[in-house]
């Protein structure tokens, strides 16, 4: 018996039998799409964090007083607080030469009103190299200038969800807007950077360093920092900058290395701990969702085996025809084969379905890649044959006149 003819008789089995085909595929079909589907989604999620970051700036460091931690939380006292002097020191090159640009950051969140529209946001006072350390662009207008940061000038830089909460579709470059009962002039208004988990810098407005200090903190506070953002020189200075901040604001502020009272936040760290979960969490929803397969394979031997008892005459009449035990086994063996890989190829196709309409509905993009769909289809084909080698064999064995005289 040719191949060709292995495969036609196998399909015909196959058919004769089309319900208890199509639920034998069942289980290897859902296995197939549920790991697709985790593995779609934990890529999606490690390309959306990796876009966030990038967004923030992957040469970028930020300074935190206290307790603080790339994950939030701490308090600031004594000498754990952040201050103009910390940020001039590590803006020295002689202290930090791997250090290319520094942006001490004062904010609070306080009230703003533009007529009859009211708000309550996030107030930023910084310097003028902020755009430059946050790699921001401004749509609208410009930012303020050195001038105006040393007259303390009230002037402001709207971010555009802030803007257009304000002002609707009205430009908002050069109206006054007023910041807890001061009148500010907004000079420019950001370019849109999107909203994201970690944080929303489309929702803020950034005032000149010293007019936060003199107009909008209280004097007790006026040269404590809550932030200092730090641009390294590249992505390979990075490690060289942190471990020059570090030594600057321990020798600052007296402290020790053990215990610094300040902690320096890089995006590559938190880039890697990002990956680090969702590779967890993606190999143990995996590793769920495999039980599936093997669940399906279990059913694809139960099923051969019942074919196996099912055609005992017809398996007893080939070997007396002269059908080897090799061509009885080949053929159970492609029947199981051919239900495992269309298990697989309908799993594939709802993966890709299932990727189509969750994308929008979780505002996520899951990944199905060409390397997985083969993968899935390779494992489908493995659990059906490896699902059908002992039934196979069973086959193969029975002996010809036992196998004529069953009823």
């Amino acid at each position: 018996m040719s191949w060709g003819e292995t495969f036609r008789t196998a399909i015909e089995a196959l058919l004769g039998r089309r319900m208890r085909s199509m639920l034998t595929m069942l289980g290897i079909l859902i296995g197939i799409a549920a790991v697709m589907l985790t593995v779609g989604l934990g890529e999606g999620a490690r390309r959306q964090i990796t876009e966030e970051i990038n967004n923030l700036g992957s040469n970028l460091l930020i300074v935190m007083p206290g307790g603080s931690s790339v994950f939030g939380g701490g308090s600031a006292t004594g000498a754990s607080m952040l201050t103009l002097d910390d940020a001039g020191v590590i803006a020295d090159p002689a202290v930090a030469p791997d250090v290319v640009g520094v942006a001490p950051i004062m904010s609070n969140r306080l009230t703003l009103s533009y007529g009859t529209a009211r708000t309550t946001t996030s107030v930023s006072g910084s310097t003028v190299e902020w755009p430059t350390v946050r790699a921001r662009t401004l749509v609208d207008g410009r930012f303020f200038s050195d001038a105006e940061q040393a007259s303390a000038a009230q002037v402001a830089v709207l971010g555009p969800v802030t803007a257009s909460e304000l002002f609707d579709d009205t430009p908002a470059v050069g109206q006054d807007i007023t910041i807890e009962g001061q009148s500010f002039l907004v000079v420019g208004v950001l370019d849109s950077v999107g909203a994201s988990s970690l944080s929303n810098d489309d929702d803020t407005i950034i005032v000149p360093l010293t007019t936060m200090a003199q107009r909008l903190t209280a004097p007790a506070s006026a040269r404590m920092l809550s932030t200092i953002y730090v641009t390294a020189r590249d992505d390979a200075s990075i490690s060289s900058a942190h471990q020059q901040i570090t030594r600057a604001l321990t020798v600052n502020h007296a402290t020790t290395a053990a215990e610094p009272g300040f902690s320096i936040m890089t995006f590559q760290a938190l880039l890697t701990a990002a990956d680090t979960m969702t590779a967890v969490l993606t190999t143990l929803l995996s590793g769920l969702a495999g039980i599936s397969l093997v669940v399906g394979g279990i059913g694809v031997m139960n099923i051969m085996l019942v074919s196996v008892t099912e055609r005992v005459r017809e398996i007893g009449l080939r070997k007396a025809l002269g059908a080897t035990p090799a061509l009885i086994r080949r053929q159970f063996l492609v029947e199981a084969g051919i239900l495992g890989l269309l298990g697989g190829a309908m799993g594939v196709a709802l993966g890709v379905v299932g990727a189509a309409i969750l994308t929008p509905l979780l505002d996520l993009q899951v990944t199905i890649s060409i390397p997985a769909t083969l993968l899935a289809l390779s494992v489908s084909l493995a659990v059906g044959l490896g699902a059908g080698v002992y039934p196979a064999a069973r086959a193969a064995n029975l002996p010809p006149i036992d196998a004529l005289r069953s009823e």
